[in-house]
């Protein structure tokens, strides 16, 4: 099995395994020569991000700047429009669905660290190694979110259709489809309703 196969497989794993960083250089490459583009370099901006995402879908728009860590493990659909600052540590599967929004400085992460101090600096792998392990938890993001500004999604969360996540909160647990969540940690406020429509309101 290799280091990638035990990521998707949730084993931990050696995120310095040559195989590995050379998808990390290419990706932190990539994320450079983006960032380095103007805004309306469009086609330029297209073939940088069709090189380093899984997938991107039509019509959607990354504002930049941007960093990915694997870029290669994440897949964005159709008209999602991902504003300033967008971060994703996608050491496994990052998963965003249509038609979604995101605020400036989202961040994505899904890598695990030991809580031991000296399992950090290394841990036996299976052949009796130490090395520095970790291992990695998808986060999948169902179709039509809004996420506020600030807001951090961490590993192994899932994310309902429809839902509005309020700046600055923090994601620990999944989030049922079609509520508003805020908070550190981000829990579930209120249902999103009709009455929450734009025709009750006033401008």
């Amino acid at each position: 099995m290799t280091e990638e196969e035990k990521i998707f497989a949730g084993k931990l794993f050696f995120p310095g395994d040559p195989a590995l960083k050379a998808k990390k250089l290419k990706a932190h490459n990539l994320n450079i020569d983006f960032n380095r583009l103007h805004e309306d370099e469009v086609e330029a901006r297209n073939a940088i991000l069709k090189d380093l995402l899984g997938a991107l879908g039509e019509g959607s728009f990354l504002q930049g700047p941007i960093t990915f860590h694997y870029g290669c493990h994440t897949f964005i659909g159709a008209h999602t429009f991902i504003n300033f600052n967008f971060t994703v540590q996608d050491d496994a599967l990052v998963t965003i669905g249509d038609h979604c929004d995101f605020g400036p400085n989202v961040t994505i992460v899904t890598p695990v660290h030991p809580m031991l101090a000296d399992e950090r600096v290394a841990y036996p792998d299976e052949n009796g190694t130490p090395r520095r392990l970790c291992w990695a938890k998808p986060v999948t993001i169902g179709n039509g979110c809004w996420f506020g500004a600030n807001a951090v999604i961490c590993s192994g969360v899932t994310i309902g259709d429809n839902c509005v996540i309020g700046a600055g909160s923090v994601v620990t647990r999944d989030v049922p489809p079609g509520v508003f969540a805020a908070g550190n940690p981000c829990r579930v406020i209120r249902p999103i309703t009709e009455e929450d429509s734009l025709r009750y309101k006033t401008f």
